[in-house]
């Protein structure tokens, strides 16, 4: 689920990349989702830290890749810089620990994280 995940990731950042660039300064249509994507790659960088994925700075070099293709500057890098760090913070305060539960959210944030990419993909790509 993990390389899916990254492939369609990428694959969203490149077609939506394309899509925003003719939006002539007005937010692309799918900032929200992307916005929601930032903060799931947040929590992402904390739940799999906590629970021993031994993935490093993965999550959060995720994050530099959406910023890098999307936002280089300007209020949208703020945007999705503040989600980032609210999906994280929101798990940093609540999981100390992996629990199954952590686990759970774990599955289900990379389960809508692909899904997002998916959606923006079949529907912004050219």
């Amino acid at each position: 689920m993990l390389k899916p995940l990254l492939t369609m990731v990428f694959l969203a950042f490149a077609t939506a990349n394309a899509s925003a660039q003719t939006t002539e300064g007005g937010p692309a249509p799918f900032d929200g989702d992307l916005q929601r994507l930032a903060e799931i790659l947040g929590a992402l960088h904390h739940l799999r830290g906590v629970c021993g994925s031994n993935e490093g700075q993965k999550w959060r070099a995720e994050m530099q890749a959406l910023l890098d293709a999307e936002a280089q500057s300007g209020e949208r890098r703020n945007r999705l810089t503040v989600s980032f760090n609210r999906g994280f913070r929101g798990f940093q305060q609540t999981y100390r620990t992996c629990t199954p539960a952590a686990d759970v959210a774990i599955r289900r944030y990379l389960e809508e994280g692909a899904k997002i990419a998916r959606e923006i993909t079949a529907r912004y790509s050219n």
